[in-house]
């Protein structure tokens, strides 16, 4: 994985073929401090080029330049948070732009003027809970439209109410109830979208 990293920008390509963006520098992040190889990359290049993906509205893109995106967002705030460096983060305006994505229907959307789609009730909302700020927010709207979106007989939850289900949003959805500590569902860590326990046990915290 350290081969992937580019070391005059910091990023990491996510295939043979060299496209890079924070997708990929996040995805390795991950990986490596799970496996607790973070030492083999250069994190202070890694965070450097996240740093360089800031916009002025607060949030971050794919790439330095890139319009901001919910999803976007939260590859660079788990990034640095999982670098230890999410002190780099502008927390009051990026709170700011994520609490403006919900919308009226309780949802949020990715960028302004987009559709609500469950999917950014984790990425806008593990955000907030990385920089402190998910009471910014209407929780028990945005669980009305989580639920809104699933399917009665088949259990698993769409993009929105009214369509087919599929495992990417029903993944998300339960992932944005975790957050908000929804009944019956264990505590997600925001960083990894993985069960605090476990990176507990992994991580040592």
């Amino acid at each position: 994985m350290a081969d992937l990293q580019n070391r005059e920008t910091g990023t990491f390509a996510g295939d043979e073929w060299g496209e890079e963006d924070t997708r990929f520098l996040y995805g390795a992040l991950n990986a490596l401090s799970l496996l607790g190889l973070l030492d083999l990359v250069d994190v202070d290049k890694a965070v450097d080029h996240v740093v360089a993906c800031t916009n002025f509205d607060g949030g971050y893109g794919a790439t330095p330049g890139a319009e901001s995106h919910a999803a976007q967002i939260w590859t660079c705030v788990a990034a640095l948070a999982i670098a230890g460096r999410d002190d780099l983060i502008d927390k009051e305006k990026l709170a700011r732009w994520l609490s403006e994505r919900q919308v009226a229907n309780g949802g949020f959307n990715g960028r302004p003027e987009k559709t609500a789609d469950v999917c950014y009730s984790w990425f806008v909302l593990a955000s907030l809970e990385i920089i402190g700020k998910r009471h910014w927010i209407d929780g028990d709207a945005l669980v009305k439209f989580i639920l809104s979106a699933q399917d009665p007989e088949k259990g698993g939850i769409s993009d929105r109410p009214g369509d087919m289900v599929d495992v990417w949003h029903t993944c998300f959805g339960i992932a944005g109830l975790s957050v908000l500590a929804y009944p019956g569902l264990e505590a997600v860590d925001p960083r990894y979208c993985m069960p605090k326990s476990t990176i507990e046990r992994i991580l040592g915290e």
